[in-house]
């Protein structure tokens, strides 16, 4: 077998792992491979701390709900009086006993407005715990899909390292044969020496980007591996130029919590509406052995305190809430707009991609075939070489950014990524 003919049997080989198998280039050495990615998300709803923290959030708030409609308690008082002094009053003989239970009365619908204020806050977080269940879908996503980048810079990079060395042994044979200078081989050794160095920072990056994913799965043991590619294939719904604006889960968390923080400001005002306490009871006169009945009424005299203050900080939380809400709303329509286009883009730029990833396939056969039989310099090799990689390259990046965008808008749709 020629020289030419081993050379194109082993590129061929070569690029067929590389095209074909690019997931399963980790899978031999992993140890635990992360699950579909519709598995894994399904599976993170319980382990991953971002959605903890915002599930407990709604616990907090179911809690504060319920407590919001507690009434005040009584107060039950016993008290004793004109005993252990002088005189008639020596002892006990004389002293009086009193029994008396004292109920505060909430006035100014108070115990509504709280009730209410509950209920959005409630609502509230419910609504935040939606938002981030959206942006946490968006984030492992994401980060699976870096992962899976990762791992197929990691079989470009071996690739790489197998071609260089192919091309190093040609060099030599050439060199031998005295139809290549030795300056060639010294080049080609260079290249694989770059082509390893290249391979170890890929394999470095890909074991950030497994522990990333890890991380934000919130697993106890760390994935090594992948099962499923989501860059090779689009995700993307149907274009849909009409999505409600104030349907998108940011903008659903803001307006909740503008309309708890609205609740928020009828509670301090009710609040400056003064409470009435009465009170009952019996008072036992010890000295002729008979009893009585007394009874009151207290009202805090509002001079002093009008809760003015509470009132102005719950009016300037509101206002505060009001712009969050008016900035959430622009920035999800400029969101929308601009996810939609990306999409658009994404989908081109992942054609060109490939069109050039094949193209660039092609020139980098026929120039290796044409320095095999010593009509082109090496030069020209490497540099095809070097547009191949920077090709397949692309083309990894294009996948990428199409599901970035693809994401981001199932994000603003408010449904799980990957769901038509």
């Amino acid at each position: 077998m020629t020289l030419i003919m081993r050379g194109r049997l082993r590129y061929a080989a070569v690029s067929a792992a590389a095209i074909l198998g690019a997931l399963a280039s980790g899978r031999g050495a992993a140890a635990d491979p992360a699950p579909p990615f519709k598995d894994l998300l399904a599976q993170a709803q319980a382990n991953a701390p971002r959605l903890a923290e915002a599930a407990a959030s709604v616990r907090q708030a179911e809690g504060l709900a319920r407590q919001a409609g507690a009434r005040p308690n009584p107060t039950a008082d016993i008290g004793v009086e004109n005993f252990s002094g002088s005189g008639p009053y020596s002892g006990s003989n004389n002293a009086e006993t009193t029994f008396s239970i004292s109920q505060p009365l909430e006035l100014g619908g108070k115990r509504g407005a709280r009730v209410a204020a509950g209920r959005a806050g409630l609502e509230a977080a419910r609504a935040r715990l939606v938002q981030s269940k959206a942006d946490y879908a968006f984030a492992l996503a994401e980060a699976y899909a870096q992962a899976e980048a990762a791992e197929r810079q990691v079989a470009l990079a071996q690739e790489a390292v197998t071609l260089s060395d192919e091309t190093l042994r040609a060099s030599r044979a050439l060199v031998e044969a005295g139809k290549e200078a030795e300056l060639r081989s010294l080049q080609a050794q260079a290249a694989l020496t770059s082509a390893r160095a290249s391979l170890d920072q890929a394999r470095a990056e890909r074991t950030g980007a497994y522990a990333r994913l890890t991380a934000l799965a919130g697993s106890a043991a760390p994935f090594t591996s992948l099962t499923e590619s989501l860059l090779t294939v689009s995700r993307a719904t149907a274009p849909q130029a009409n999505i409600d604006v104030l349907a998108t889960p940011a903008v659903l968390a803001a307006e909740a919590e503008r309309e708890a923080a609205a609740r928020r400001v009828r509670i301090e005002r009710v609040r400056a509406v003064p409470d009435v306490t009465i009170s009952a009871g019996v008072r036992r006169f010890s000295g002729d052995d008979s009893t009585a009945l007394v009874a009151g009424v207290s009202v805090p005299i509002p001079v002093f305190d009008q809760n003015r203050g509470n009132i102005t900080a719950a009016q300037g939380e509101l206002q505060a809430a009001e712009a969050r809400l008016n900035a959430a709303r622009f920035d999800a329509e400029a969101d929308i707009r601009t996810a939609l286009f990306q999409i658009d883009a994404a989908q081109t730029r992942v054609g060109a991609a490939v069109e050039g990833e094949t193209t660039a396939v092609e020139a980098y056969r026929l120039t290796r075939i044409a320095y095999e039989a010593g009509k082109s310099p090496l030069v020209e090799l490497i540099n095809a070489r070097r547009s191949l990689a920077e090709a397949r390259a692309q083309t990894i990046e294009a996948q990428l950014a199409r599901l970035r965008a693809e994401a981001g808008l199932a994000r603003l749709q408010g449904r799980p990524f990957g769901d038509r």
